[in-house]
């Protein structure tokens, strides 16, 4: 049965981070994409906070209901540390790390760069190596940079249906249009989100992703790939390639799902993950 959840925030140096934790047990902390907060992986920690004490905070990735700090370092090196600070300020150890999307690209910089608290890193459908950001989504942060480039990225999202457009890659079904419109509220109203979503985009670049891969190489840190087949944006062989290269890693195919494997898929997502962290 799932236990129920309490929302939290949390001051940090970066800013103030909302969470929503439930359970007891071994700690398991969720990390998200862009432009979508800790709701994302809301079926897989309903199937797991029986067995564990699990953590989804709404990471500073552009959805974001609190503004950070106007100095805050919100490249994946400084989301990465504010992850690690987060960590720290909860006293958390042994920790296993979840990721998805551009998400598990933090999660990489975060386990090659604080790697002290991290014990095991299960990754989805995310960025890799050259792939980040990945498609399409490559034109985004040059144009970030440029006066005025981030107001023409956004306009067109400020009509729902577009908006709604723009996700439906990302899952079998549909998602409900009213968590699309409020992923999308805070980066398209509040001036210091805004600030914060150019900082995450202008971020991108495959040389953080790069970086994380080579020392995983010689990392022994578990890592388990729960790769949905078939992504479009995040290709099987992008997870064949990093299960190769790292020396304690292993792939489970999730099929019936799409990059959003926890909305797809949470129930066997949830399995695989109580496989590999084992007993709490």
């Amino acid at each position: 049965m799932p236990q129920s959840s309490e929302r939290h925030e949390i001051e940090l140096p970066a800013g103030r981070i909302r969470y929503r934790e439930a359970g007891e047990g071994k700690p398991v902390v969720f990390v998200h994409g862009y432009l979508v907060d800790g709701r994302l992986w809301d079926g897989v920690v309903d199937r797991l906070s029986d067995r564990y004490r699990c953590i989804a905070p709404d990471w500073p990735i552009g959805a974001q209901q609190v503004a950070m700090k106007p100095d805050a370092d919100l490249s994946p090196y400084g989301i990465a540390a504010t992850i690690a600070s987060f960590l720290e300020a909860l006293d958390l150890t042994d920790v296993t790390i979840v990721g998805n999307d551009s998400g598990g690209a933090m999660s990489q910089v975060l386990a090659t760069r604080h790697p002290e608290r991290v014990g095991r890193l299960v990754l989805t459908n995310c960025d890799t190596h050259s792939n980040f950001p990945p498609g399409l989504f490559k034109t985004m942060p040059p144009l970030a940079k440029l006066p005025g480039g981030m107001s023409l990225i956004a306009a067109p999202f400020r009509i729902g249906a577009v908006a709604r457009a723009a996700f439906r890659p990302f899952t079998n079904e549909p998602l409900p249009p009213e968590l699309i419109a409020s992923w999308m509220e805070p980066g398209l109203h509040d001036a210091d989100i805004k600030r914060d979503v150019k900082k995450v985009t202008t971020g991108m670049n495959k040389r953080y992703t790069l970086e994380a891969a080579e020392k995983l190489r010689s990392s022994d840190l578990p890592i388990l790939l729960t790769w949905a087949p078939g992504d479009r944006l995040f290709p099987m062989k992008h997870a064949e390639k990093l299960v190769a290269e790292t020396p304690n890693a292993s792939l489970v195919q999730i099929p019936d799902s799409k990059t959003f494997v926890p909305i797809d898929q949470p129930q066997r997502l949830a399995e695989e993950i109580a496989g590999f962290v084992g007993p709490s």
